[in-house]
């Protein structure tokens, strides 16, 4: 079961922005395209994908290129209207689900259409997620020619064991095939790995990590398995079927990766990622981090637009002014921080809307100062160069003094201005950021 969508006002029909989103634009723009089908869905996943090659109304795996390319113009009409042309895309990040599911061709096409919307960077990033066994020689070098520039293997773990709890579908065997076909082709390649699956030994974690470094790769991420409610494996846990592991087994496998991964050269530069330089560090997912802005395509996407450059010389500030009056024609509130967007999930009802002309989108939010702060230090703290001690409020910088005292901020960062977690830190981020936020 995929989480509920956020709360907020309800979207316009034609997908109209609010006011106060045209001006200049400092930061990078970035598309997300997502691709809701998986051959199965793993007992621990609450992403929002399906498993049914066939959907119904337009929304099977044959049609759904041509779906999100109705997204991808509707998109750029409605940022036209908004006051925002030109925004070239400086990163692409096709996620799912398994994005490879479709054929290559497909994916190439949807790529096409950000192109033609937007443009894309002479540099751009262009990534797609892929598993093992959903790619070949063959549909890796067509991406490659098509535009993309990088793919990203759920590997999630080498231990047959473990990727049987994880009811993951491919031979571990096969992961080095992948990268050197992927390789070959001329694309990067980053391998993502699950740590905390009940009955993965520090031992199989250790292997995990060995046979990551032996492909090679320069991109790593490693997440802590999260169990949520709603999932088949939250219902194994909660039957007795299977027990979770404690707090403190996660933090050791964490410590472990970061040790093995930074003695091979590469470097955290955000808690859960790392890469053997910092050309790279995944763009995409950095400018999430810095609060970038970009549109998410495809059926439970989020897109995210902020405020004009500027604003904070008429008293708005660099996190933004909250609701303000209405706009013309029901177009809503002034946007002061930026305004958050997500479509509804179902693909049957994502295509629908299309299909007659209108935004999927099924609601936003016009984020108050509050919620612009809250972000700000969440994200901003989580990167290897930290966080710029100016951005807290004057509780969040009494707190650091403390926050280094108890070895979670690294003290000279602290000294030059900076809130650097450290390894402890980085284990305990949450409560950090409670603490600079509450101070």
């Amino acid at each position: 079961m995929s989480p509920a969508l956020p709360d907020g006002e309800a979207a316009p029909a034609d997908g109209s922005l609010p006011r106060g989103l045209a001006g200049p634009r400092t930061s990078a723009f970035g598309v997300y395209l997502h691709v809701p089908f998986c051959s199965v869905r793993c007992g621990y996943c609450d992403f929002n994908t399906y498993t049914a090659a066939e959907l119904g109304g337009g929304a099977n795996q044959v049609a759904y290129a041509s779906t999100a390319l109705r997204e991808i113009a509707l998109a750029g009409r409605v940022m036209r209207e908004a006051g925002l042309p030109g925004r070239v895309a400086s990163t692409v990040f096709v996620g799912g689900g398994t994005p490879t599911m479709l054929p290559a061709g497909d994916l190439v096409r949807m790529l096409d259409g950000v192109r033609d919307t937007w443009g894309l960077a002479p540099d751009a990033e262009v990534t797609t997620e892929a598993n093992p066994d959903s790619v070949t020689p063959a549909s890796l070098a067509e991406l490659a020619a098509g535009g993309f520039t990088r793919v990203s293997f759920g590997m999630q773990s080498a231990v047959p064991h473990v990727l049987a709890t994880l009811e993951r579908t491919h031979d571990p065997a096969r992961v080095p095939d992948v990268v050197r076909w992927a390789r070959d082709a001329g694309l990067a390649v980053s391998l993502d790995l699950i740590y905390g699956t009940p009955g993965e030994s520090l031992d199989d974690w250790r292997t995990s990590l060995d046979t990551v470094l032996e492909t090679g790769v320069d991109h790593v991420s490693a997440y802590a398995l999260v169990v949520e409610p709603g999932t088949k494996m939250a219902a194994q846990v909660r039957r007795g079927e299977i027990t979770l592991p404690d707090g403190d087994d996660q933090a050791a496998k964490y410590e472990l990766a970061d040790e093995v991964l930074t003695a091979a050269g590469l470097g955290w530069y955000e808690v859960s990622n790392w890469a053997r330089t910092p050309a790279h560090a995944c763009r995409h997912n950095l400018a999430y981090w810095r609060g970038d802005d970009w549109w998410g395509v495809g059926p439970g996407a989020h897109s995210y637009l902020g405020a004009p450059a500027g604003r904070a010389d008429d008293g708005a500030g660099p996190d933004g002014a909250g609701p303000d009056g209405a706009g013309p024609d029901g177009a809503g509130p002034d946007v002061g921080a930026g305004v958050r967007f997500w479509n509804v999930k179902h693909p049957r009802r994502y295509a629908a809307a299309l299909e007659q002309g209108l935004s999927p989108a099924a609601g936003r939010e016009v984020l108050d100062d509050d919620a612009a702060h809250l972000e700000r230090v969440m994200l901003g703290v989580r990167l290897r160069q930290g966080l710029d001690l100016a951005v807290l409020d004057p509780a969040g910088r009494r707190a650091v003094a403390g926050l280094v005292a108890s070895g979670l901020l690294d003290g000279r960062a602290a000294v030059a201005g900076r809130a650097l977690l450290t390894l402890r830190g980085r284990l305990l981020a949450d409560a950090v950021v409670r603490e600079l936020v509450t101070g």
